[in-house]
């Protein structure tokens, strides 16, 4: 009676896991799995049904413990998927593959789950080819998703490996579709055409969502956030970075729950802010540290956050924490360039030159891979110091690029700044004999054989240009500009010969313009301008005159003569000249005395003189005055006379007023 009790019971807890499966209610199917194995530890379906049940709850750490519990009970073939599943859950990839190839059979849905595996462990190529034989050789409802999952593994190919994508016939039918082809096209550099994907993409997944009653806007918006963040994307390809920028910040405000396209677009951002806008920068980094990202991003996507982190971290002058983020990006990275690169421009941030160079150099021998670029650094740096000789040896040091045009171009202008015509020929010359031997009569070689000899003839040097340009001629006899640039630099160095090439010259007849030059001098664009200070006469002024409608000439006022103007006396032709300066100046007459104001006794003068001397009248003066009218009148006339010693000359103090004047104008101790 107990042993069916307990059938019974069994079957009853059977039927409710069968309900709760059925029903999606897995925590109700847990706990009568839970009852069934109290009646039965060992029971193998029981303890299968609870792992289902703890996977589908999301509890993988529990189901995974249940797996390696019961490792007798439940064997690798019958478990392999499960456990598989919970450790690719959990982020253990490694030991999800490990599972997955020790299975026995390989069934569809373990094909699904290893497909899932190598696509994380950035496999490409044997997860293309897994894609490929499920859609191959399985039919059922998953199709559509199988395709999806394919052009990801393309587009990811595209844009990490740089492989040029085989066409597989997708058509773009679903939005999924659309966006792993945009993603495709972006990683060839096909910018235009990706941005029609996305916009086809945003389309189909508007009409696809918008026919769910349940799904609202936000919903819609939420989902297309990847969307659009790709579309920011290429608007920052293509130099749009305000639109870009816009649209970064209206994803941000969605708050999405993909915590990878919330640390992509934070990072990108920070890509534009560079050395601007830092406080921004520093509240975006705490976006792309959130947990879990490094589940959901590929390495290299990684790799770029934590190099833009470095670079942030010297942009705000946090010296110590750039030192430290670039020397653990280095020792996780030995192979590559950058965080050396950060680690230099850190060194010159810090006017530490030498060390930079130094660090650099280091790694170049470590690394001969990337000694190209490390050179044109170090070249760059001693540009930076001004030392151009120096960096124009260390630029002739990379053998790869020396014989390039933009090299040679890069040599020559600054041999050239350096006044080393000698050096900036040699550069020519080896560049010149490099193309010969291995690309002779290319383009580029005849192009560096032009520039050389134009070079040479700018700088005087017609001896040495003479080869390049009878280099230039053979090639092209019906170039007349080379050849007479040959005949010149010859008319220094070999008279004869430049005779000979002349006759090469072709004859001045099939060389004249035929142009009617009235017909050009009177067309609309043709403007005349006569030279200032010109007169013209006769038939020049007739024909200017003619052309005069053009514009009118302002007429010139009549000067006014002088008074005594004579118009039958020929005028002074010397009239202009100043005084001192024509022919019949004579110079100022000397010997002429002048009335001596001021000389003899005190305030005398030459005119009164003659009227005091009373030798020269005819009788003296009486001593005593006569009675009568006479002596009235003299008396009165006598009366009015000023006394010699009252007397001043004339003139005397305008005189005196000049020199007072004359010794002001030079001043205190003037002479």
């Amino acid at each position: 009676m107990a042993a069916a009790g307990g059938a019974g019971t069994a079957a009853a807890l059977w039927s409710e896991v069968n309900r709760g499966g059925q029903n999606g209610d897995f925590g109700r199917a847990l706990k009568s799995v839970n009852k069934l194995l109290q009646i039965n530890k060992d029971d193998v379906t029981a303890l299968h049904c609870k792992v289902v049940c703890l996977i589908q709850s999301g509890s993988f750490k529990e189901a995974l413990s249940v797996i390696h519990t019961h490792t007798k009970v439940l064997t690798s073939d019958s478990i392999t998927f499960e456990k598989a599943y919970c450790e690719y859950r959990l982020n253990r990839i490694e030991n999800a593959l490990k599972t997955i190839q020790s299975a026995s059979q390989q069934t569809d849905k373990l094909k699904e789950l290893h497909g899932q595996v190598l696509y994380r462990l950035e496999r490409y190529d044997d997860c293309l080819a897994v894609y490929r034989d499920l859609i191959r050789n399985s039919q059922d409802d998953y199709e559509e998703e199988r395709k999806t999952n394919l052009s990801a593994v393309v587009a990811a190919q595209s844009t990490w490996e740089k492989v040029e994508p085989e066409d597989l016939g997708l058509q773009e039918a679903t939005y999924e579709l659309c966006y792993n082809a945009a993603c495709a096209l972006i990683g060839q550099g096909r910018l235009n055409e990706a941005m029609k994907s996305l916009q086809k993409a945003e389309d189909l997944c508007r009409q696809s969502l918008s026919e769910d009653s349940d799904v609202t806007e936000e919903d819609i918006e939420a989902e297309l956030a990847i969307i659009h963040g790709q579309m920011a994307y290429i608007m920052q390809l293509q130099g749009r970075t305000e639109d870009a920028l816009q649209l970064y910040n209206q994803i941000i405000k969605l708050k999405p729950t993909d915590v990878g396209l919330i640390a992509v677009i934070a990072n990108n951002i920070i890509t534009i802010n560079k050395d601007q806008n830092v406080f921004d920068s520093k509240k975006k980094v705490k976006l792309t540290n959130a947990e879990g990202v490094e589940h959901k991003l590929s390495k290299k996507q990684l790799q770029a956050i934590e190099f833009n982190k470095a670079l942030l971290a010297m942009y705000t002058n946090q010296a110590d924490q750039c030192r430290k983020l670039s020397a653990s990006l280095q020792s996780q990275n030995p192979e590559h360039l950058l965080p050396v690169l950060i680690q230099a421009a850190q060194l010159c941030r810090e006017k530490q030159h030498a060390k930079a160079i130094e660090l650099l150099q280091d790694f170049a021998e470590q690394s001969p891979a990337d000694s190209a670029q490390i050179k044109l650094t170090m070249a760059q740096l001693k540009i930076a110091q001004g030392s151009v000789t120096k960096a124009c040896i260390i630029l002739r040091s990379i053998e790869e690029l020396k014989h390039k045009p933009g090299m040679v171009s890069a040599l020559v202008t600054m041999y050239s700044h350096e006044e080393d015509i000698d050096s900036a020929i040699e550069v020519f010359t080896q560049a010149i004999h490099w193309y010969q031997e291995y690309q002779p009569k290319s383009p580029v070689h005849l192009l560096l054989i032009r520039e050389a000899a134009n070079f040479k003839l700018k700088y005087g040097r017609k001896k040495e240009a003479i080869s390049d340009l009878e280099e230039l001629w053979k090639q092209n006899p019906k170039d007349i500009h080379t050849l007479a640039q040959l005949i010149s630099a010859y008319s220094l160095v070999d008279p004869e010969k430049a005779k000979v090439l002349s006759k090469h010259l072709p004859s001045s007849d099939t060389m004249s313009l035929k142009v009617d030059v009235d017909a050009l001098e009177n067309s609309p664009g043709a403007t005349y301008v006569r030279k200032k200070g010109g007169k013209l006469t006769g038939e020049n002024q007739q024909k200017e005159q003619g052309q005069g409608d053009v514009k009118k000439k302002k007429r010139k006022k009549k000067g006014k003569l002088p008074k005594n103007y004579d118009p039958k006396m020929t005028p002074d032709p010397e009239r202009w000249l100043p005084m001192r300066e024509r022919s019949y100046y004579r110079g100022r007459k000397k010997g002429k005395k002048k009335d001596q104001i001021g000389k003899g006794t005190q305030g005398a003068t030459t005119a009164g003189t003659s009227e005091l001397d009373a030798s020269k009248t005819a009788s003296s003066p009486p001593t005593s005055p006569r009675p009568g009218s006479t002596t009235a009148t003299s008396s009165a006339a006598t009366s009015n006379m000023i006394p010699p010693r009252h007397q001043k000359p004339a003139g005397a103090a305008a005189t005196k007023k000049k020199q007072q004047q004359k010794k002001k104008k030079g001043g205190k101790g003037g002479w």
